[in-house]
């Protein structure tokens, strides 16, 4: 997320701290989120914000990194071109990609350059992806434009279509932190929600359960769960029975959703488990990566093809 002056295209916040302004700024100044789906919406804005993120880290032009972005496993060649050129336009020296789910498993610590089955699921903000991995190659991918928007943007209709009142981005979030689960959970309340009548313009509260909000996100949840099941039937046996032992590991914002390590650990009949820092879990991996760079160079993705064969 990033917030523009639309008068001179000046940055004004990024990250959390844009988040922040939406819905409470003046027309002029805009939030936008500059990668959708895992894809380049605004190819200017995404340099400007990568510019941002480099001159964070104390980079110059004297002092031209190389940088490694995590993108989705389900972006096209095309996608792929435009994230590494908006880097390079950035004052990145070289920059290479690798899949998600590959350094999420890497943030978490698991063994993937042994012969041994390593699953994680990672749900972002715009994208799940399920990966299979084994002697630090992926075997089975199952990756879905499905992610915690999605589950935002369903909670924004259901109060529309079932209360006739307008809620924004951030208080679908917070309905979504406090309300929403894709498992029924032993902590359940009701809480109030504000937002805007529809039909008189003025501010109501109504209150929402738990249950109500599960029935509303149940299919970009339900689109995440078999998107995953699809991952589990492209396992060779032998790597399926080691699923068995260690479990499947799920990282990614999404992942934090209540009962949604419950909900996939049921249907899928393996233990999945939220790993330590799910957040940070791909950026982690992704700072090892670049310390061991020229180890690792058969993870990348390459140009406008994956490294995988």
């Amino acid at each position: 997320m990033i917030a523009l002056n639309s008068r001179n295209g000046e940055v004004l916040a990024m990250g959390h701290e844009a988040w922040q302004m939406i819905g409470r700024t003046p027309s002029y100044i805009v939030a936008v989120r500059p990668l959708r789906k895992g894809a380049i919406t605004d190819f200017d804005v995404t340099q400007r914000m990568i510019r941002l993120l480099l001159q964070r880290v104390g980079v110059s032009r004297l002092n031209r990194p190389r940088v490694v972005i995590c993108v989705p496993s389900a972006i096209t060649a095309v996608e792929r071109r435009a994230v590494t050129e908006a880097a390079k336009r950035a004052g990145a020296a070289d920059a290479r990609l690798i899949e998600q789910p590959v350094a999420a498993a890497i943030g978490a610590d698991l063994p993937i350059n042994e012969p041994i089955g390593n699953m994680v699921i990672d749900i972002g903000g715009g994208t799940t992806e399920t990966a299979l991995i084994s002697l630090g190659g992926v075997v089975a991918l199952e990756a879905v434009r499905v992610g915690s928007f999605d589950i935002d943007n369903a909670i924004q209709g259901y109060v529309r279509r079932e209360y006739g009142i307008a809620v924004g981005e951030r208080t679908a979030e917070e309905i979504k932190i406090v309300l929403g689960s894709a498992d029924p959970t032993s902590d359940e309340v009701n809480a109030e929600v504000r937002g805007r009548e529809l039909m008189s313009g003025l501010p109501k509260t109504v209150v929402l359960t738990p249950g109500e909000i599960r029935e509303a996100i149940d299919e970009p949840v339900t689109a995440m769960v078999d998107s995953v099941l699809s991952c589990l039937a492209q396992a060779p046996p032998e790597l399926a029975q080691d699923l068995i032992v260690q479990g499947i590991h799920l990282v990614g914002g999404g992942g934090m959703l209540k009962g949604m390590d419950s909900r996939l650990s049921r249907e899928a009949e393996v233990q999945v488990r939220l790993v330590d820092a799910p957040l940070e879990a791909v950026a982690y991996g992704a700072g090892r990566v670049i310390e061991h760079y020229e180890s690792v160079q058969a993870m990348f993705m390459e140009g406008g093809s994956s490294s995988r064969r």
